[in-house]
């Protein structure tokens, strides 16, 4: 089981892959459902808390490299990317992840580090252009 613990009095304090921009992101529940809380300056988005471990699922049947692509959602995601999956019909939830309209993308930015942090993905740290590979749930 994945330990999504962490509050807004006690957020995890996470950097992009890149390490250019520090954000935080905490679990609360909204509307009966487990959403993960991701400021970023005074930009609030959220996502499905599921995310992580559907997420984790894909990685792991994909068994190697995928590329982030993280994008904005007004901008199309790069096919076969993070971004891409996050919003696909064909996730396990059939669609976006991203739950706040008009702030839904980004998801290729901003969950792979906690899943970083989770130990549950190994992430590249470039520039730009980076990926994500699954680990074993820690």
């Amino acid at each position: 089981m994945i330990a999504l613990d962490r509050t807004k009095a006690n957020p995890w304090v996470l950097k992009t892959p890149p390490g250019t921009a520090e954000y935080t992101m905490f679990v609360e529940e909204k509307d009966g459902l487990r959403v993960l809380v991701c400021t970023v300056g005074k930009t609030v988005l959220l996502y499905d808390a599921r995310c992580i471990s559907d997420l984790h699922a894909m990685l792991k049947a994909v068994g190697g490299w995928v590329e982030l692509g993280g994008s904005d959602e007004q901008k199309p995601a790069k096919e076969g990317t993070v971004e891409a999956w996050g919003r696909s019909l064909n996730n396990p939830i059939g669609g976006w992840y991203g739950l706040k309209k008009s702030l839904r993308g980004r998801f290729g930015v901003y969950v792979p580090p906690l899943m970083e942090a989770l130990g549950l993905c190994e992430l590249e740290h470039n520039p730009k252009n980076n990926r994500m590979r699954a680990m074993e749930a820690a």
